[in-house]
């Protein structure tokens, strides 16, 4: 074989066998494979800086991460077309330019029909590895022997003839998939040997000269098959990992989402507690405000109407009737203030002190019992729920005054004190030992208990002291709260 001719196949086995180098660096890295994965952790990233917030946007990040991976499944189509009909394409460039440069190169008649043998086994070994491959996909022994003896049919067609180095560069693809981890390197480093043959003006060299320049060639090739190789574990190894992301963000979306569903049922059944509760406390309020009201207004009804019955005195029949018939008047008008939550009667126009002085001395009036009240401090206006909750406490103190305590004398005190409010409620009755907790009667209200929730409901406090034959004081005690 001429000098000239293996100069020429070198120079273009060279360039080949450069543009297989670089297929195999597409191959390991793949340029539109990474983009796409990049695609897929940005989205995924996305996600899961969203999730905290919500889950609209770890919609969006999801609808990303989807539209990367049908990007890597473009890419494997792609890829799996190229090795399915690259290695006829290039084994039919091989084969062409091999003919057309046969006479240059010098090619025998013997090496021209070697070649033809070889092509046919090629394609026929390629037809065969088709239908195996669907079978059975990944690197197996057959995927290896198929990988092999392609190996020797190129590097056999490339020592008949440089250029068909063409077709032995399909060596370099799809390598990671046809042979075991431990084999990829020897494969390549294989293919390298085929492509510094080529490379070097054709095998074997003919003399020292040709000899060191493969073993240079060689040398460089089988450098860049590690250098390569080694970029492509390391997308390997990145590929892992951002698929490593990408499920430990999905399991971080999908407890999101399960956390996301808890709460809206929590919230929902904080709501409903929520109502029930409401209900409840309009319940104990109607309670508290009939008891306070009705219940004491019809007592003194009934009361007036005792003293009517028992009595044929014109005048006093008319007196009590008339009181009767002002207290049926009074308790119909907070029936409806209550059932509006308005403030008591009492309180629309005057003042707490003014309110309390009036109901004393209504009450006195009522009972026959001497009632005194008294102010002390700097009268201030109240909100209207605290004026409202001390007047019931008042009313309630007076009506178990008349009702229980057999008392000739009751003194109620309003102290303005600092930042808080305090009432005391005495009288001179029969008292009773506070340890001791009455039974409670069909006609028993709601007593010492509904006084001292009121007070609480309002961050106040209610004490009670009594003593059986010395009476009874019950002290509210509650925060200064202005009226807006």
């Amino acid at each position: 074989m001429s000098t000239r001719a293996r100069t020429e196949g070198s120079g273009r086995a060279r360039t080949r066998a450069g543009t297989g180098a670089s297929a195999y660096d597409n191959d390991g890295m793949g340029a539109d494979g990474t983009t796409a994965r990049d695609a897929v952790v940005r989205g995924a990233a996305a996600d899961g800086t969203a999730a905290d917030g919500r889950a609209v946007r770890g919609a969006a990040a999801d609808d990303t991460a989807a539209r990367g991976t049908g990007a890597d499944g473009v890419v494997e189509r792609r890829w799996a077309v190229f090795h399915r009909w690259g290695p006829y394409v290039l084994l039919a460039a091989g084969t062409v330019l091999s003919l057309s440069a046969a006479d240059a190169i010098g090619m025998t008649e013997g090496e021209r029909r070697l070649s033809g043998a070889l092509v046919v086994v090629a394609v026929v070994l390629q037809l065969a590895w088709g239908r195996a491959e669907r079978r059975r996909p990944g690197p197996t022994a057959e995927s290896a022997c198929y990988y092999a003896a392609r190996w020797a049919v190129g590097f056999a067609l490339a020592w008949t003839n440089p250029l068909f180095a063409f077709y032995a560069a399909i060596g370099y693809f799809g390598v990671a998939h046809q042979l075991p981890g431990r084999l990829v390197k020897p494969g390549l480093v294989a293919t390298a040997v085929t492509a510094a043959g080529s490379q070097s003006g054709g095998l074997p060299p003919d003399d020292g000269l040709g000899w060191a320049l493969f073993g240079a060639i060689l040398l460089v090739n089988s450098l860049l098959v590690a250098l390569f190789a080694h970029f492509g574990e390391l997308d390997e190894e990145r590929t892992r990992a951002q698929a490593a992301t990408i499920a430990e963000l999905e399991r971080t979306n999908a407890a999101l989402q399960q956390a996301l569903d808890e709460n809206a049922a929590l919230h929902t059944q904080l709501l409903v507690q929520a109502r029930e509760a409401g209900v409840a406390d309009e319940r104990r309020r109607l309670a508290a405000e009939i008891h306070d009201t009705l219940a004491q207004g019809l007592t003194g009804i009934i009361a007036q109407l005792q003293v009517v019955a028992g009595t044929t005195d014109p005048d006093l029949v008319r007196v009590h009737a008339g009181r009767a018939t002002d207290l049926a008047r009074e308790s119909l008008g907070e029936a409806r203030r209550s059932v509006h939550d308005l403030a008591p009667v009492a309180l629309v126009g005057d003042g707490l002190p003014r309110a309390l002085e009036k109901t004393v001395a209504e009450w006195g009036e009522r009972t026959g019992i001497r009632a005194d009240f008294t102010a002390t401090g700097a009268v201030e206006p109240l909100h209207g729920e605290v004026a409202a909750t001390l007047l019931r406490i008042v009313q309630e103190a007076l009506s178990n005054a008349s009702r229980h305590a057999a008392a000739t004398r009751v003194g109620v005190t309003l102290s303005y004190i600092g930042d808080e409010v305090t009432l005391d409620v005495r009288d001179d009755g029969r008292g009773f030992d506070p340890r001791v907790r009455p039974a409670r009667t069909g006609s028993g209200g709601f007593g010492l208990d509904g006084m001292r929730a009121r007070a609480e409901r309002i961050a106040g406090s209610l004490t009670v002291e009594s003593e059986p034959g010395h009476g009874t004081a019950v002290s509210a005690r509650v925060p200064l709260v202005r009226h807006d």
